[in-house]
């Protein structure tokens, strides 16, 4: 039977909970129900955790409620990002509306209820990359929501340094913003969970930026949660967000520590990685294991699940957004649970660790794992409503201000989309305010977080953009940077979005209007890019001529993986893309002409 803790009055974590200095999330899956050790099964040894004569039994089942990818969404999401799809028992799916922070809470104290022994941890990005109603308070809301979760532990994630070091070390000890101040007569008191960093070191001395790991304790059982980010953070967020800063290896980081808390008596070891893997369906609730044990999960993850020591018990991982509970063999050939909740606070998963009290350890055959839909069909929390509704309070003066009329959603799905391609029309018309020689505009995929959806968010009434729904498309306050290039470094830099880094996970550019090639999916490398197939205005590339570009100044950095974009000459920094955005939609669109979704048609895609 699964663990939880009842309903209880919040309390400071950092005081009352015991913290040996930190711990990672890891874990979520079905590991296949076997005989524990001994004479009795789980289920006959488990119940209450006594045996005869009133004492603790030998095993005691411990309940892991774990997310990721939060990403400020306090209400809930819109379009596809709102939804998850659901595997039918005759092979259909269905799709099912999920999120919200008011449902979430709801769903997790259900969980909890009945459950003695339960503890909730996170694998990264719960703040960055949010919607207005928490990106515009630096994320102020979305960690005191992660409070009234009643959320443990989580590990940093690479959006978690979008505003760098400093911010990040502010959102878990509190106090108010140092450039807007405070945003209520209230000071800010920051995370009541650590966020562990265990592979992020301090470039001057070599130490973790916040504490490696974390103990969670209750009576007589001990569970070590160790934490990390991905490697290769840095070519992902801005060079400011990082500065000063070195990410380590993900599996000798977690290898180490797991070593230091063996050493000191805590044997049962979960992870917590902000590091995904992609299922091979987009059903949550698919057989990962299906045809064998780990066959349904491929990417990062399945590498690092492999080579991670076999004294951690289980993975929580995160990044990729997707969906999966999975049984990848470790390094000595035995199962471990590898889990993530998709995104947006649309599922979080359930994961029963038996804890044997004998040896101090996780008995590994006896770990199940699920996850779970975050529906709308269940009571709202009060308490989440009331801070919603507060926050939303001081964001309407800003975020209801309509800034454009649309005729149907434009979405940012698709290899091309059609979002993709308004956002850099709109770069390219506010950079020929600045320079009117510039001849194009690129924007990175990633960095287009939501679609417009023609359908009213609120009172605006359908077709209306405002400017919170502009913000939660792009919420990083980049700047639309001018450079000049050669049209042999535009060529090489639209080569990198299928070579060098990108090889395995291409990234495609959207493109703005104008500029036109081919994508050849089935050759391999940078050959992908049909070199004579790309074309301005209907001109051939000339490789010895200039060319000025435009992209945000996370591309102008160099920024995923595309380092040819970070050699530019004759740089001009303009305003921030979103009032790129806005003005552009203010100046295209109105209610009787509102502006219709671009036919995404500028990348000829051969498969």
């Amino acid at each position: 039977m699964p663990a939880t803790s009842p309903a209880h009055p919040r309390r400071r974590r950092r005081t009352n909970r015991l913290l040996a200095t930190a711990a990672g999330v890891l874990t979520v899956g079905a590991l296949a129900a076997a005989a524990l050790p001994g004479s009795a099964s789980a289920g006959e040894q488990h119940g209450k955790g006594k045996g005869h004569g009133h004492q603790p039994s030998r095993y005691q089942d411990v309940q892991l409620l774990s997310f990721n990818d939060l990403h400020g969404n306090l209400e809930p999401p819109t379009g596809s990002s709102g939804r998850v799809t659901e595997l039918q028992p005759d092979g259909t799916t269905k799709t099912i509306d999920a999120g919200g922070a008011e449902y979430l809470a709801t769903h997790l104290r259900q969980a909890r209820k009945g459950n003695a022994y339960s503890v909730t941890a996170a694998g990264g990005d719960m703040v960055g990359a949010s919607p207005l109603i928490s990106g515009l308070f630096h994320d102020e809301p979305t960690i005191e929501a992660l409070n009234k979760l009643e959320l443990d532990v989580t590990s940093v994630g690479n959006h978690e340094f979008d505003e760098g070091a400093k911010e990040l070390s502010r959102l878990q000890n509190g106090g108010c913003h140092p450039t807007d101040g405070c945003y209520t007569d209230k000071k800010f008191q920051g995370a009541d969970f650590p966020y562990l960093s265990a592979n992020v070191l301090n470039e001057k001395t070599g130490k973790p930026l916040l504490k490696p790991y974390w103990v969670w304790q209750k009576k007589d059982v001990k569970v070590g949660f160790i934490g990390v980010t991905l490697e290769g953070t840095p070519n992902i967020v801005s060079a400011e967000g990082v500065k000063g800063l070195v990410f380590k290896d993900e599996v000798e980081t977690i290898n180490k520590y797991a070593k230091e808390l063996r050493r000191k008596g805590v044997k049962s070891i979960v992870a917590l990685i902000h590091e995904g893997g992609f299922p091979a369906s987009q059903s949550y609730n698919y057989d990962c294991d299906a045809p064998g044990a780990g066959d349904g999960i491929s990417g990062p993850i399945a590498d690092i699940a492999q080579n991670v020591s076999p004294e951690v018990d289980a993975l929580v991982t995160g990044h990729t957004h997707s969906a999966y509970v999975c049984t990848v063999p470790d390094p000595a050939g035995n199962p471990r649970m590898v889990t993530s909740a998709a995104s947006f606070g649309r599922l979080y998963t359930d994961t029963t660790l038996t804890y044997d009290r004998r040896t101090g350890d996780i008995a590994r055959t006896a770990v199940k794992s699920a996850n779970h839909v975050v529906s709308r069909d269940v009571p709202k929390a009060p308490d989440m409503t009331r801070l919603i509704d507060k926050w939303n309070t001081l964001a309407a003066p800003i975020g209801n201000r309509p800034i454009g009329h649309i005729s149907g959603d434009i979405v940012k799905d698709g290899t091309e989309s059609p979002l993709g391609d308004l956002i850099a029309d709109a770069q390219l018309a506010y950079a020929r305010t600045l320079d009117p020689e510039t001849d194009l505009a690129l924007m990175n995929p990633g960095g287009i977080r939501a679609s417009l959806t023609y359908a009213a968010s609120g009172g605006e009434g359908d077709g209306v953009v405002t400017f919170a729904e502009a913000f939660t498309v792009q919420p990083f306050a980049n700047t639309v940077n001018l450079q000049t290039f050669t049209g042999a470094q535009l060529l090489q830099a639209l080569k990198e979005q299928v070579s060098g880094s990108n090889g395995a996970a291409p990234k495609i550019l959207q493109v703005s209007d104008g500029l036109t090639y081919t994508l050849d999916l089935t050759k391999s490398g940078a050959d992908r890019v049909v070199t004579d197939s790309v074309r301005l205005n209907g001109e051939p590339i000339d490789p010895s001529a200039s060319y000025r570009v435009a992209t945000n100044s996370f591309l102008a950095g160099g920024g995923d993986g595309f380092t040819t974009l970070g050699e530019g000459a004759d740089d001009l920094v303009g305003d921030d893309d979103l009032a790129a955005l806005e003005q552009y939609l203010t100046a295209n669109s109105s209610t009787g002409s509102p502006l219709a979704p671009p036919a995404a048609d500028r990348i000829t895609i051969v498969q």
